[in-house]
C-alpha cells in the first residue's frame, strides 16, 4: 500500500493519526457553518433573517427561535448602525451586489455593543433575479480597542507637541501606521492656531479709549499659539470724569478658560455701570462665578484687580481706588524716580468662596506718575541657565525703580522687551496695563497705546 508512508505499511501510530485526520475531514458542512470562527446569516431581500449560525447567536446572546423569521438584519444593529445600514449599506449593496469590510455595531441581549466588520453579497437566481443576501460578520472588538488606543496616543501627542518635540517624535513612532493621519493633524493644528488667535483677540478690547488727562498702554503676550489664554484687561468710562479698569487671570487654559474670561469681563463691565465701587464690582463677580461654577461642583476662579480713576481735579491729579481678589499688587512708577507697590493684603481668589474678602488700596497719580498692572506670567517667568529660578517680585520692583519715571508707553515697551528676553522661560500668558498722567498734563494731548 502506498501513500504518506512512502510505499510501506503504516505503523500503529501512523494509522491512528490517519484516523484522526479522517474524522476531522468528516465534519459536516452544517457543523462547519454553525461553529465557524465568524458569524454567518442569510436574509431575504427585505432583510428578514432566514438563517443564522450559532457563533453569531452566541456573540449576541440571542435564541435562534427569537431571530429567524422574526427579525431583520437591521434589528440586530445599534441605532447609529441601523441608520448607516438603511442610508448607505443597503443601497450600495443593491447597486453593487456585494460589499466588504464595513464597520458597524451590533446590539447584544444585555444592552452592550459589539463592534463588527460586515461583508455581504447578493445571491442571484438563474435568471439574474436577486434571491437572498449572504452576510459574514467578524468580531472587531480587538481592532476597535487598537484603534481607540491609537486615537488616545494621538490626542496625547497633540497636547504635548508644543511642550516637547521629543514627545511628538515618540507619538509619531507610536503611530507609524497612521502617518497620513498625522499630516492631517498638522493641518488641523495650524487651522486651530489661526482660529484660536482670532478667538483670543475677541476676549480683549480692540483698542483702549482716549481718557482725558491720561495716557494708557497695554500689551498681551500669548505663551502658546495652540491654547487660548485666560488673562484679560479692560478700560472704559463709567461716569463723568470716572473711568473703570480691570486686569486679571482665570484658572486653566483652552475653551473653558475662554468661557470663564468672557463671563468675567462682561460681569465686571455690567457691575461697574450699575455701581462703579471696586469692592462692589469684585463682590458681584465673586457671586456670579461661585453660583455658576463652584456651587454646581465645577470650581473655577480668577484673580483680579478692579479700579476706578477719578480725574477732573484742578491740579491735574487723578485719584485711583483699587480692589483686589488674590492678584499681585499694582506698581506705581513715580515722577521723582522711584517705584512703589500698592499692597492689597487679604484679597482672596474670586469665585472660590460664597463670601470672599477683597483687598483695597488708594493712591493719587500726579503728573509723570504711571500705574502698572500685570499678571503672574511676568513674575513667574523662569530664568537662569537651567530655567529653575523665577523672575519674582523683587526683580520686578528693581526693574520698575530703575525705569522710573516712565510714561505708560515707555513702561510697556520696556516690559515687552523684558518678556521677549525670557525666551522659552516665559511659559504663561502675560497681560500688562499701564495708566499714567502725562508729565505736563496741561499741554500734553491724552494718548492711548494698545500694542498687541
Amino acid at each position: 500500500m502506498t501513500g504518506r508512508t512512502g510505499g510501506r505499511e503504516p505503523t500503529g501510530d501512523e494509522a491512528g493519526t490517519d484516523a484522526v485526520f479522517t474524522a476531522l475531514l468528516e465534519d459536516s458542512a452544517e457543523e462547519l457553518y454553525e461553529s465557524a470562527p465568524c458569524g454567518y446569516l442569510s436574509t431575504t431581500m427585505d432583510g428578514t433573517i432566514a438563517k443564522i449560525n450559532a457563533t453569531l447567536l452566541g456573540w449576541l446572546g440571542l435564541e435562534r427561535r427569537a431571530v429567524v423569521g422574526r427579525k431583520r438584519f437591521a434589528d440586530l444593529l445599534t441605532v447609529g448602525g441601523r441608520l448607516y445600514h438603511e442610508t448607505h449599506f443597503a443601497p450600495l449593496l443593491r447597486m453593487q451586489g456585494e460589499l466588504g469590510g464595513i464597520a458597524l455595531e451590533m446590539r447584544t441581549a444585555d444592552g452592550g455593543r459589539l463592534p463588527v466588520l460586515v461583508s455581504s453579497a447578493i445571491k442571484y437566481g438563474g435568471g439574474g433575479e436577486p434571491l437572498l443576501i449572504r452576510t459574514t460578520v467578524f468580531d472587531a472588538s480587538d481592532r476597535r480597542a487598537y484603534e481607540e488606543e491609537l486615537l488616545r496616543r494621538r490626542q496625547e501627542a497633540e497636547r504635548a507637541r508644543t511642550e516637547a518635540e521629543q514627545a511628538r517624535a515618540e507619538a509619531e513612532q507610536a503611530q507609524a501606521e497612521a502617518e497620513q493621519a498625522w499630516k492631517q493633524a498638522e493641518t488641523d493644528r495650524v487651522r486651530l492656531a489661526d482660529t484660536l488667535a482670532v478667538l483670543q483677540q475677541s476676549l480683549l478690547p480692540d483698542t483702549l479709549p482716549d481718557v482725558p488727562g491720561l495716557e494708557a498702554a497695554a500689551h498681551y503676550h500669548t505663551a502658546s499659539p495652540d491654547r487660548l489664554g485666560g488673562d484679560f484687561y479692560d478700560l472704559f468710562p463709567v461716569g463723568e470724569n470716572q473711568w473703570a479698569f480691570f486686569l486679571g487671570d482665570v484658572c486653566g487654559k483652552g475653551p473653558e478658560a475662554a468661557s470663564l474670561t468672557s463671563l468675567t469681563r462682561y460681569t465686571l463691565r455690567a457691575a461697574a455701570h450699575h455701581d462703579p465701587d471696586p469692592v462692589t464690582a469684585l463682590t458681584t463677580l465673586n457671586d456670579a462665578l461661585h453660583e455658576r461654577y463652584t456651587a454646581s461642583g465645577d470650581p473655577r476662579y480668577c484673580t483680579c484687580v478692579f479700579g476706578v480713576l477719578e480725574s477732573g481735579h484742578d491740579d491735574g491729579h487723578v485719584t485711583v481706588r483699587l480692589a483686589s481678589g488674590g492678584h499681585p499688587p499694582a506698581l506705581v512708577l513715580r515722577a521723582d524716580g522711584h517705584a512703589d507697590f500698592l499692597p492689597t493684603p487679604g484679597g482672596m481668589l474670586v469665585g472660590v468662596f460664597p463670601a470672599a474678602s477683597v483687598g483695597t488700596a488708594q493712591t493719587v497719580l500726579a503728573a509723570g506718575d504711571t500705574l502698572l498692572l500685570y499678571t503672574d506670567g511676568l513674575t513667574e517667568a523662569r530664568t537662569g541657565p537651567t530655567r529653575d529660578d523665577l523672575y519674582g517680585d523683587d526683580a520686578l520692583y528693581a526693574f520698575a525703580d530703575e525705569h522710573a519715571p516712565a510714561t505708560p508707553r515707555q513702561t510697556i515697551t520696556a516690559l515687552t522687551e523684558l518678556l521677549d528676553g525670557f525666551g522659552d522661560g516665559l511659559d504663561d500668558d502675560t497681560a500688562l496695563l499701564a495708566l499714567g498722567v502725562p508729565a505736563d498734563a496741561s499741554r500734553t494731548r491724552p494718548t492711548t497705546d494698545h500694542p498687541r
